[in-house]
């Protein structure tokens, strides 16, 4: 596979569109975590609460998926996306001139979810403008949107010294309002959509046992990468003690090798199959993980991170290369499914380091426990794979795994 096929094949400004839509809402989506330091400021909150308030969005986006992800497969992704885009207006309106209340945070949160909902029209739109052949590639460079963390990371601490977290929320309306017009302008429906089923149908992907297996590795990839990367700004600042800003840049640098390690993840596993790669990724992550349990210097910790990360995000694009290939005439609903089991994880993960420093004084317990999920998902990986045939055959093509 050539990526100059990419530029033959498809349609590259829904590809483009598909991308900004799931950058702009990652961004919006991951924003309380960036402005954790803040919210501690003004709310006095503990390491348990700061775990909860930052895997609020990550969980309500979790349920969001399975909803959009049947809208998608139903209405096609544009229309969903639009909606998703205009819905997810309300928390930022709602946070920059109210927002108040403990209460008022948690609400914000749940509503913020919609953004990281965006996940089950985005990659369904990139999916079914390309072949089997370019479905690792395609969805790798649709899902490196999760690059807009870096901008929530990046931008948002540095904003809140300004204008407050309450400030910030309302600065971030201008980008999305901008990704919406061009989005409406630019993507267009794939020309593949499915006619629409009965609703009891698209739910009949949860009697699949790839979907279980596919809900349990995406949740400790992408879950890892989500909520790593919602809660390592105030991981930072507790342990290490840096300003709430160098924490914004450290994170920012961290979550660039999972963001742009994505599409290589999924090209990587066009030549040799997400499987392969996915053996080797999760015992990366293992290691980094229990690396990063023995508390190292800042400089190493961060070194340790990086490679964490990048495993994990090449995870997500080798997962997604394989998805498409078991499910793509049901590619929305499964992609809801198995992002909402990604965003489980998210939402789990902070709340475990969080609670486990609140209760055992470290955070050496918390990331020893990251490594263990991991070595169990490669575990889960290796019973699965058992179960496969070698290639599965799409549209009369036989493609690797």
């Amino acid at each position: 596979m050539k990526l100059s096929e990419l530029k033959k094949s498809g349609h590259a400004p829904s590809l483009f569109s598909a991308f900004l839509y799931f950058d702009i809402s990652f961004m919006i989506w991951v924003l309380l975590g960036a402005l954790g330091v803040y919210l501690t400021a003004d709310f006095d909150l503990s390491a348990g609460q700061v775990g909860m308030i930052v895997a609020i969005p990550i969980l309500a986006g979790s349920l969001f998926r399975v909803i959009m992800g049947v809208l998608t497969d139903r209405f096609g992704p544009k229309k969903t996306a639009i909606g998703g885009m205009i819905v997810t207006m309300v928390p930022l309106l709602w946070g920059w001139l109210f927002g108040y209340t403990l209460s008022e945070l948690y609400m914000i949160g749940i509503l913020l979810g919609v953004a990281g909902a965006s996940f089950a029209a985005a990659l369904p739109m990139a999916s079914r403008w390309y072949p089997p052949h370019l479905q690792g590639v395609a969805m790798g460079i649709a899902g490196a949107g999760n690059s807009g963390t870096l901008l929530a990371t990046l931008f948002g601490p540095r904003l809140a010294e300004v204008v407050g977290w309450n400030g910030v929320m309302g600065l971030a309306l201008i980008p999305l309002s901008i990704v919406l017009c061009l989005y409406i302008f630019m993507a267009k429906e794939p020309p593949n959509q499915p006619a629409p089923k009965p609703l009891k149908q698209y739910f009949s992907v949860f009697k699949e046992k790839d979907t279980w297996y596919f809900c349990l590795l995406y949740s400790v990839t992408f879950g890892g990468f989500v909520g790593l990367t919602s809660f390592l700004s105030y991981f930072f600042v507790s342990q290490y003690g840096v300003s709430g800003v160098r924490a914004g840049d450290i994170v920012t640098l961290i979550v660039a090798s999972g963001s742009f390690l994505r599409p290589v993840g999924g090209l990587i596993s066009d030549k040799i199959g997400g499987v392969k790669l996915l053996q080797f990724l999760f015992l990366g992550v293992a290691l980094c993980m229990f690396a990063v349990s023995l508390l190292p210097p800042l400089a190493l910790v961060v070194t340790i991170l990086f490679v964490g990360m990048g495993c994990l995000g090449m995870g997500n694009g080798a997962i997604f290369q394989l998805v498409p290939q078991r499910f793509q005439n049901e590619i929305g609903m499964v992609t809801g499914i198995v992002g909402a089991a990604g965003g489980i994880g998210g939402f789990v993960l902070p709340n475990v380091l969080g609670s486990l420093k609140d209760i055992t004084g470290t955070y050496a317990t918390g990331f020893i426990t990251c490594s263990i999920v991991a070595l169990v998902a490669f575990a889960i990986l290796l019973y699965a794979q058992a179960g496969w045939r070698k290639e599965w055959s799409v549209s009369g093509k036989q493609v690797r795994i």
